[in-house]
């Protein structure tokens, strides 16, 4: 009977680690480390490791692995594409880590951080997610929440910040803890620095701001570790906004050299305290606009922002590169120019593109009503629709439509394919009168 038992146990932990190859690995020790120039570097079982990273809750790793990345952050333990564990053990097949996003609750969501029940309840939560996932070996660091600072009011957020950090630590020696920051925040700052000491370092999340970030940091003294979380596109709360109160989003390849600009000022040159960053978004939403934060376009195509990335990663250009664009010319005037149309008249709007490749291109073009979304934060946003039958002809490089017969804000995209997965984009705001 004991034999028979035995049998059946070495069987069913070899069919458990067919699900999930990971199942009985070791945690690899992750630290941050005090360098020798005085700085800060996180070293991943003994060794310098440089977090190449970008924000990917579900997108395709492969594909991420082959443009030079080796590290992926998420927002939440499970709410992406794939689950925490399918994640990790995903990353750790491609030789990959996970920077995984703990839910916090945010006050501005309707959390009482003077509620000890409700924050003893969170803790508990949070307390079960580490214990299923801290002994995995793609597991790099844990991110305590996302942007807990954004409208909060009570500093008690960060205590129970630190209280977490604390209960990870007494769970899980091997890897480091931070919380991520919206912008610079001296408010914020002051409450983690004095009251979540627990912390290894702390992150920090901009865009177009990015480039200001060692000022700000130097201003205010801080001299300890800490990684860029978020940062690519310019953010649609930092730029001109029409007459109507349309942002105006800057083309693709504006975007990309907005990247190559933001790793050049705020990220290369910091090596003292930044020990790593994860680039924002490798993957696709809706936030305004569809084409706003994403290094992809909906329908899987890869902007010239992942060209940047792969140089930034690897040193190397890819072989086939993306298309540019210029900024779409509506009525002979552009977006700042603050377009307005007549319902029912007829107009023509034109865009220049180039492919370094030579390669035949295809356009689209759309309109669609402009976003009426308030939401911050990132928080999910509903596309808007396509006002149909409006172009003559959408696949034409310039185009002659009839404006939208209802007036109201609208926003014309132009998008440019290259036939090899790849693409550029443009788009700009206009109001019917």
């Amino acid at each position: 009977m004991i034999i028979l038992h035995r049998l059946k146990t070495h069987f069913l932990i070899a069919v458990l680690a067919l699900f999930s190859p990971c199942l009985f690995a070791k945690a690899i020790h992750v630290e941050v480390t005090k360098a020798s120039d005085g700085g800060y570097v996180l070293t991943r079982a003994g060794k310098h490791y440089v977090v190449k990273g970008a924000g990917a809750d579900g997108a395709d790793l492969e594909a991420l692995k082959a443009h030079g990345a080796n590290s992926v952050r998420t927002w939440s333990i499970d709410g992406g594409a794939y689950s925490a564990f399918e994640l990790l053990d995903k990353a750790h097949e491609l030789g990959m880590t996970v920077s995984l996003g703990i839910d916090f609750a945010r006050e501005r969501h309707g959390f009482d951080y003077d509620d000890s029940s409700a924050v003893a309840a969170q803790l508990k939560r949070v307390k079960a997610e580490v214990m299923k996932y801290k002994d995995h070996p793609a597991l790099l660091t844990w991110f305590i929440g996302n942007e807990l600072n954004f409208d909060f009011t009570n500093p008690k957020v960060y205590d129970a910040v630190n209280q977490t950090a604390e209960m990870i630590k007494s769970l899980d020696p091997h890897h480091p803890i931070t919380t991520t920051m919206a912008g610079f925040d001296k408010k914020a700052m002051d409450a983690i620095t004095q009251r979540a000491k627990s912390l290894d370092f702390i992150s920090f999340q901009l865009y177009a701001d990015v480039v200001n970030l060692p000022k700000y940091i130097k201003s205010y003294g801080y001299t300890g570790p800490y990684m860029i979380t978020e940062w690519g596109a310019v953010g649609h709360w930092e730029v001109y906004k029409t007459k109507w109160g349309a942002p105006v989003e800057t083309t693709s390849s504006e975007k990309a050299s907005n990247y190559a600009k933001s790793y050049l000022k705020a990220i290369q040159p910091h090596g003292k305290q930044v020990i790593g960053n994860y680039v924002f978004l490798w993957g696709q939403k809706q936030e305004r606009t569809s084409t706003w934060y994403g290094m992809f376009l909906d329908s899987g195509e890869r902007t010239e922002a992942v060209d940047v990335m792969q140089y930034i990663w690897t040193g190397r250009w890819p072989e086939n590169r993306t298309p540019r664009v210029s900024p779409i010319g509506l009525d002979g005037k552009v977006a700042f120019d603050n377009v307005y149309l007549f319902m029912g008249d007829k107009y023509e709007a034109t865009l220049n593109a180039v492919d370094p490749d030579k390669d035949p291109l295809t356009f689209k073009w759309e309109i669609r009503k402009e976003s009426t979304a308030t939401q911050v934060g990132g928080d999910k946003e509903e596309v808007p629709e396509i006002v149909d039958g409006l172009i003559k002809d959408t696949s034409a490089q310039k185009i002659e439509f009839e404006a939208p017969k209802t007036p109201g804000a609208y926003r014309l995209y132009a998008y440019v394919y290259d036939g090899n997965g790849n693409a550029a984009h443009a788009n700009i705001p206009f109001f019917v009168k």
